[in-house]
């Protein structure tokens, strides 16, 4: 299983930013990409964010293209997310995770609370 660590999440106005962080163990990820995920309360977590770690290259949903931004920090193993231009509807628990992971939103992850 591999060993994740989101933060940076908090309570922020609509039209605010917050960047959340996600390291995680070397040894646990062999993947070569890692996707960012939030999930709203009473609705499925949804994907937001992919970003290649080997080219930095990412993707990303339709309701955050234009304010999100993923990024890595090889020396580190930590993604990053740049959230810009905060909505309400942005609000949900952040979890970085593998494609290939079953639960995509099952860890601890980082709760983003956006007010209007």
């Amino acid at each position: 299983q591999v060993q994740l660590v989101e933060s940076g999440g908090g309570l922020v106005q609509s039209g605010g930013s917050l960047r959340l962080s996600c390291t995680f163990s070397a040894s646990t990820f062999r993947g070569n990409v890692m996707g960012w995920y939030r999930q709203a309360p009473g609705k499925e977590c949804e994907l937001v964010a992919a970003i290649i770690l080997t080219s930095g290259s990412a993707k990303y949903a339709d309701s955050v293209n234009g304010r999100f931004a993923a990024s890595r920090d090889d020396a580190s193993n930590t993604v990053y997310l740049q959230m810009n231009s905060l909505k309400p509807d942005d609000t949900g628990v952040y979890h970085c995770n593998e494609p290939y992971a079953s639960d995509k939103c099952g860890g601890q992850g980082t709760q983003v609370t956006v007010s209007s």
